[in-house]
């Protein structure tokens, strides 16, 4: 399954029946799937299906998700009043002896207010649903095309994630290969530092001088954290290669990268490990921050 970025847009418009409709949707970054959905008046009840549709398309993002509905030009039907016209009709018997007996015109009728209504034609319940599922086809072409534009971003996003992977990789290999991690290197730091505890402590037991040798020995070490920072290397590259919402697992490993580097930076003894480190936290940084809109 492709990677996708958060962010992106659609637009889908057509017709169906005597309407017109276009739905507009809009997704950027969010921990979740949160969907803000606007319709039209009359229209809330394909709401649930119009969250079912996003959710088989997209499991993080907050989409906005607007819809428009429009009326084309339909012929109007005259309804008549047949209780006013009745009334009308029975007022002129009632005046038959004080107006002109002549038949009412059509013309006069039209122009006495309520007598004829003229109005588009209701829809019947077939109309309704048949209109109703084509904005819902509308609906999911426009997340189609939304998922397409999101996969398009999360491609080229996954190839600059991957370039980071690999800035990563380098660097702890500069601390790898650093001679301050040779064992005569950390050998004679240890030495050195063990001479300068024996010079300032009197009468100081063996017990304790195994336990200060013991820590000037595990901080001297980057074993472990460099053999985390390759695990981690290695998840990195496969969650961005295997795809799919990958975002929130990706996030996590930029935290463990980070505890990694902040680990090595504050171990170091060596300019040029302490100068690795740094620009380590510098591009775990930016890998964290790309990978905010990930999905």
């Amino acid at each position: 399954m492709p990677l996708q970025s958060m962010t992106g847009f659609a637009r889908k418009e057509g017709s169906t029946g005597r309407y017109r409709w276009a739905w507009e949707l809009r997704s950027v970054n969010g921990k979740g799937l949160d969907m803000r959905l606007r319709l039209p008046p009359g229209l809330d009840r394909i709401e649930p299906d119009c969250r079912r549709l996003a959710s088989q398309y997209f499991s993080r993002g907050n989409l906005q998700v607007g819809l428009s509905l429009s009326g084309t030009e339909v012929s109007a039907e005259a309804v008549l009043n047949e209780e006013a016209l009745a009334a009308v009709l029975k007022l002129r018997e009632r005046l038959g002896d004080v107006i002109d007996p002549a038949p009412l015109k059509l013309d006069t009728l039209l122009s006495i207010r309520g007598i004829v209504d003229f109005r588009e034609p209701e829809e019947s319940e077939n109309e309704r649903e048949e209109r109703d599922a084509e904005i819902l086809a509308g609906l999911e072409g426009a997340l189609a095309d939304l998922r397409t534009m999101r996969e398009d971003e999360g491609k080229a996003l996954g190839q600059v994630l991957l370039a980071q992977v690999e800035r990563i990789e380098k660097l702890t290999a500069v601390v790898e290969n650093d001679p301050s991690r040779s064992p005569q290197a950390i050998a004679d730091r240890l030495a050195q530092q063990v001479s300068v505890i024996m010079a300032n402590a009197s009468g100081i037991d063996r017990e304790r001088l195994h336990a200060e040798v013991a820590l000037l020995a595990t901080k001297a070490d980057l074993r472990e954290e460099l053999d985390r920072l390759g695990s981690h290397i290695g998840a990195a590259r496969d969650l961005l290669t295997k795809g799919g919402p990958v975002g929130r697992k990706l996030d996590f490993l930029a935290q463990e990268f980070n505890r990694e580097s902040n680990t090595i930076c504050s171990k170091s003894n060596a300019a040029a490990v302490s100068a690795a480190g740094i620009e380590l936290k510098v591009v775990i940084d930016q890998f964290r921050e790309q990978v905010q809109n990930l999905e």
